[in-house]
């Protein structure tokens, strides 16, 4: 009885497998690095006293309250007219925006502040606690 050359096969060649996984492995090496350099460019600011701070500055301040309102110039801002008060108000102070949120205003307050103020052609945002 002859025996055909399929039954005679008795090992598997792992050769291309290792070069799959080889391969993957080269491409995740070279991808890791660039996962991390996501994020915001962010500098970190200087501690500044109160009386060297000049008072003729053209900043822009803004309040985030408590109840997540805002508040230009001591008159409350509506959230869905924000961007428009800020491209208003921004003319009249073009050195940027200083965002004052209290200390138990929402992160995401701040941030659709921010984004609005983006938005509105302002560049320069600082933001203070208080």
């Amino acid at each position: 009885m002859a025996r055909n050359k399929r039954d005679c096969f008795n090992e598997i060649n792992i050769t291309p497998l290792t070069d799959i996984f080889l391969v993957l492995l080269i491409i995740m090496m070279v991808i890791a690095p660039l996962l991390d350099s996501q994020g915001l460019n962010l500098t970190v600011p200087e501690i500044v006293k109160e009386e060297n701070i000049q008072k003729d500055t053209k900043i822009l301040n803004v309040q985030v309250t408590d109840d997540n309102k805002y508040y230009i110039n001591d008159q409350e801002v509506a959230e869905q007219d924000l961007e428009s008060t800020l491209k208003d108000a921004a003319k009249d102070k073009p050195d940027g925006l200083l965002i004052q949120s209290a200390p138990n205003s929402t992160h995401g307050a701040v941030v659709k502040l921010m984004d609005n103020a983006r938005n509105s052609g302002i560049t320069s945002i600082s933001v203070m606690e208080g």
